[in-house]
């Protein structure tokens, strides 16, 4: 080899083999010497490194491992507060947020319904304009054209000497029964004798009157002086006679008594029959409301009433015109039940002139003692 020899090689292992110019010399003098250091020794330093990396991999890994555990028991109990607090929070501002629109959706379904009362004057035939535009027939009867009406309601009004009275209550009811989609028809009872005013039984004469025109199913017996404020005040009957008008103005809309009946009620066709409809002898104001809640209760029903204040109504202010009160109605209402199958629709004679009107039907008859005979009891 020019310049260089083999065993100068020996300490460049790496360029040994790659520049060595006597390649069978180098060999046999190497192969004993030069293997041993140059390749198992760096073969062994390389299963031992790897072994090392391995095990501090693995440490490495077991010492995150369990710090982050660690860490994990040490913040666990402060995010678990955190989001049961969260919750909480949640949960009242979700009560807090119902509540506002429950106080809101209270508000307004106390607010909806209303109905904006104007007792001031009006004349018939500015109503009756105001009706007919509202697709009311002669007679008073109207149904709906987009639905089945769930009752027929005959709407019966006793009636004398009230003329300024009617058309506003007409003005407020038509509108109001329209809305709530039933059929009805307004019969106007007229009492033509000059007797004390027997409002019972011109309720009779006109629930028998009634039945000839069409089979109702429900009755509203409604004075002509009170008028409901709220049109949510449905006028349908139910499974127990109804008492619509159980807070007046005029009582500072508290119940007089829990046995009061009075101003408005309804029952179905059947229930006025099986309690023998209103008694016929209470000639004067006063009482007849009483024993029609006897005869309810002693058939076995029970009087249901408007919740809230859907049941107010105003009464328009008033004299009685020379109506006279009935002094012997406590006699009367002591012997309720003995003459409640005695006095009533099964005793009841009379004459009527009807006539059918643009608003309503009217009922004129001429009462007397004598149209209602009652056995002594």
């Amino acid at each position: 080899m020019s310049g260089t020899s083999c065993f100068e090689w020996w300490i460049r292992p790496l360029a040994f083999f790659s520049f060595c110019h006597c390649p069978r010399s180098c060999v046999f003098v190497i192969s004993p010497l030069i293997l041993p250091p140059l390749i198992v020794r760096p073969l062994v330093s390389m299963r031992f490194l790897r072994l090392r990396s391995r095990s501090i991999v693995a440490m490495l890994f077991l010492f995150s491992l369990s710090s982050s555990f660690l860490y994990f028991i040490y913040v666990a109990p402060g995010l678990a507060n955190q989001y049961l607090f969260m919750m909480q929070a949640s949960t009242i501002k979700l009560k807090e947020n119902v509540r506002t629109i429950s106080a809101q959706v209270y508000e307004q379904i106390r607010n909806e319904g209303r109905i904006d009362v104007n007792m001031s004057l009006i004349s018939f035939a500015k109503v009756q304009t105001l009706v007919s535009n509202l697709g009311v027939r002669p007679g008073g009867h109207w149904r709906p054209n987009d639905c089945k009406p769930r009752w027929k309601v005959a709407i019966l009004i006793p009636f004398r000497n009230r003329h300024e009275h009617l058309p506003i209550l007409l003005r407020h009811l038509v509108p109001m029964l329209q809305r709530q989609h039933l059929q009805f028809a307004f019969y106007l009872i007229e009492q033509a004798s000059d007797l004390p005013f027997n409002r019972a039984m011109l309720f009779n004469v006109g629930y028998l009157e009634a039945l000839k025109d069409l089979a109702w199913d429900c009755f509203v017996f409604h004075d002509v002086d009170h008028i409901p404020e709220n049109d949510r005040n449905y006028y349908g009957c139910g499974l127990m006679p109804r008492h619509f008008a159980h807070k007046l103005d005029k009582y500072m809309y508290i119940l007089p008594y829990d046995e009061f009946f009075g101003g408005v009620s309804g029952l179905t066709t059947q229930q006025f029959k099986r309690i023998n409809g209103f008694p016929n002898a209470f000639w004067g104001w006063g009482g007849e409301d009483d024993d029609l809640w006897n005869r309810v209760t002693f058939a076995g029903y029970n009087v249901s009433r408007p919740p809230g204040d859907i049941g107010k109504y105003k009464s328009i202010p008033h004299h009685h015109h020379g109506e006279v009160q009935f002094l012997g109605r406590y006699k009367l209402l002591r012997r309720s039940k003995e003459r409640n199958f005695l006095d009533g629709l099964i005793n009841l004679n009379y004459t009527a002139r009807v006539s059918v009107e643009p608003l309503f039907k009217k009922i004129s008859v001429n009462l007397v003692p004598d149209q209602a005979p009652i056995s002594d009891y």
